[in-house]
């Protein structure tokens, strides 16, 4: 069994996306970790890294992660494209698969727009792609919102000269 750690340590995550790369499989980093790469710095523990990739690599993905020891976490909402790997040190991965077609348009999978998959930051100094800023303000909505998710939103809000969505008025409203 899997434990969790609440801490995704930086080198764990640029392992990762060097192993994913090594292999030619493209990876876009999405949740907090996206966040961090946008600000360029990590302003928070993360409990997982979340990732965007193609639903075509996910059997080679599931194999490396095997390899070295990760297994898949069952969880109620996990389907073909959308799952959770952990391993024995807690470190989990929670992966979101995604199909387009030729023209850019979303065809399978967990429903990213293609022109979110197009931003670029930075974890520990090492260069990563990641969902745009704007974006991830949007996917930062529509559900019951925590003290992180006002964290990274006002953080990205404030960097890029996004408006903070309306519901977030709440957090707003405490930080005065």
């Amino acid at each position: 069994m899997t434990t969790i750690t609440q801490d995704m340590p930086s080198a764990v995550v640029i392992e990762f996306i060097k192993l994913l790369n090594h292999n030619k499989i493209e990876v876009i980093i999405d949740g907090g970790w996206a966040v961090d790469a946008l600000l360029g710095e990590q302003t928070r523990p993360h409990e997982d890294l979340d990732v965007a990739v193609f639903h075509k690599d996910v059997p080679k993905i599931r194999t490396l992660l095997e390899e070295r020891g990760y297994s898949e976490v069952p969880r109620d909402d996990s389907w073909e494209c959308n799952f959770v790997y952990g391993n024995h040190e807690g470190h989990l991965v929670d992966i979101h698969s995604c199909t387009f077609d030729e023209e850019g348009n979303h065809i399978f999978g967990v429903k990213y727009p293609y022109e979110s998959l197009q931003g670029s930051g930075v974890i520990s100094r090492f260069p990563v792609r990641c969902v745009l800023p704007e974006w991830l303000v949007k996917f930062h909505t529509g559900y019951p919102l925590e003290d992180n998710d006002y964290h990274d939103v006002k953080l990205l809000c404030q960097k890029f000269d996004i408006t903070i969505p309306d519901e977030y008025e709440k957090f707003i409203s405490e930080d005065r």
